[in-house]
């Protein structure tokens, strides 16, 4: 019976291999939005897969790295290595190039600060980035002040919204929203980032 288990487990894995051999990728890859000025590749298309194409004609092994998985390339009789991903999740994403065992950036992104070093990144598009898009509409201001502390005793900055308008008429009460900044050190990632903690309507 033991055997007869092993036998089902191996079939079904061996047919989820096959399908996602066989797995047909949609063709409507467009250059990603953090390409260098230029650069047809990486690219994304609409499942969130991530193409990459580099020139590498001595190389044996080339491999795309994102998401913790290593994909393998095909190389062309050009010497050009092309590839991509499973879908990935929207949002963005660092990933690196593997180079006969060796992790490079990909020459034709913009190069992101993360994880302690720099690398690659790329942005998966989002479903709802049209509602988060600029769109030619009245927009307010968020500045950034310095002010001391006699809590802390220390001089401190803050973030403050105003709306549309607010300067216009300086008699006429408008709320606006005071952000507090603290500085948090991401380890061992590296990164620091201010990040707001709270805010107050006034």
């Amino acid at each position: 019976m033991r055997y007869i288990h092993l036998l089902i487990i191996l079939s079904l894995l061996s047919s989820n291999f096959v399908t996602a051999q066989t797995e047909k990728v949609k063709e409507d890859f467009k250059p990603s939005s953090v390409n260098q000025l230029g650069k047809e590749f990486p690219q994304v298309n609409s499942e969130g897969r991530v193409r990459v194409r580099i020139e590498a004609p001595g190389a044996n092994n080339v491999q795309l790295d994102i998401g913790a998985v290593k994909y393998d390339l095909t190389k062309d009789e050009n010497g050009v290595w092309t590839g991509e991903s499973a879908p990935q999740d929207e949002g963005f994403h660092y990933y690196q190039l593997n180079i006969d065992g060796a992790s490079v950036p990909d020459p034709g992104t913009k190069y992101y600060y993360g994880a302690g070093r720099w690398g690659s990144g790329i942005e998966i598009p989002a479903h709802d980035r049209d509602f988060y898009a600029l769109k030619k509409v009245q927009h307010g201001l968020v500045s950034e002040n310095l002010y001391y502390s006699d809590i802390t005793e220390s001089w401190r900055r803050c973030f403050v919204y105003t709306p549309p308008g607010y300067y216009k008429d300086i008699t006429n009460v408008t709320p606006y929203f005071i952000f507090s900044m603290v500085v948090l050190k991401m380890k061992p990632a590296g990164q620091t980032r201010d990040m707001p903690t709270s805010s107050l309507i006034i």
